[in-house]
């Protein structure tokens, strides 16, 4: 039975969403139940994407993610796929119409991590803008749930969300890109004299995207809003953490957020969520 094997499919992209983040597996156990898959395939193939270009030392990642591009575009023309990960998100593309264009941009910045690029500004938000905001507006088609009215209202706040994120990883991600991968995203930024008033202005960025995302997350359906709110939360903590650290120290360490602490930051956001004062 293909129900059997569309289970296993979504059993592994849920897995695999377990195994990557914590924060991310905990937000998307706050959605409603009818949802949770769905986030699971979407997170499970950015994933999938994102190990190719990051982890695979040593092997052709050119080569593995033109493959994986043509077994994506296999699997969304034919409605199915024998890797697991790929049938779930196909089958998450097809019942919620997911934007094939959001698809083509987010493997474009992948494209890009294999190339050395000198970020200007506008290459900068090309990158930011496949490699998180267009996850975002899948992860909002889903919410959404073919209300394109409700889509395009919440649309700006949900890229500025996803902006967010990936501007956070990439000051927790600092040292292992720049000296391990040799990646520097921050536009105009000499990496060798990389201070605390950079860092500050990169922080400003992120405080405002942060508070303008708030706005929206407030306007979410009743079925994703703790979810999506509770990731944002996870995220504001790491920021938090982030700001108290020094230049030299972001690129000397990867800051992290201890599980104790994310179980008492659920605590809190779930009070609040329940008090009705996000």
């Amino acid at each position: 039975m293909k129900q059997l094997f569309d289970e296993l499919s979504y059993s592994v992209s849920k897995i695999t969403t377990e195994k990557y983040s914590t924060s991310f597996s905990l937000g998307i156990l706050a959605l409603k139940p009818s949802i949770r898959s769905a986030i699971y395939a979407i997170y499970g193939y950015v994933r999938l994407a994102d190990e190719i270009v990051d982890s695979f030392h040593g092997y052709d990642k050119e080569k593995l993610l033109k493959r994986l591009k043509k077994e994506t575009e296999d699997a969304l023309s034919d409605g199915i796929s024998l890797n697991p990960i790929l049938q779930s998100f196909q089958e998450t593309v097809s019942r919620y119409s997911i934007d094939r264009r959001l698809i083509n941009q987010f493997l474009h910045s992948m494209e890009m991590d294999l190339q050395k690029v000198d970020y200007n500004s506008d290459l900068y938000k090309e990158y930011i803008f496949g490699s998180a905001e267009v996850v975002g507006l899948m992860c909002l088609q889903v919410f959404t749930n073919g209300d394109n009215e409700k889509y395009q209202e919440l649309k700006p706040y949900a890229m500025k969300l996803g902006s967010a994120f990936q501007k956070i990883n990439f000051l927790r991600d600092l040292k292992d890109d720049y000296l391990v991968l040799g990646r520097t995203y921050f536009p105009n930024i000499d990496m060798a004299v990389f201070d605390n008033t950079v860092k500050y202005q990169i922080e400003k960025e992120i405080e405002a995207e942060f508070k303008e995302a708030l706005i929206g997350i407030k306007k979410l359906p009743s079925s994703s809003m703790f979810g999506v709110y509770l990731a944002y939360k996870y995220y504001l903590s790491l920021f938090q953490k982030i700001k108290r650290k020094s230049s030299h120290e972001i690129l000397s360490e990867r800051v992290r957020v201890p599980n104790s602490e994310k179980a008492f930051v659920a605590f809190k956001s779930y009070l609040r969520y329940k008090m009705a004062s996000l």
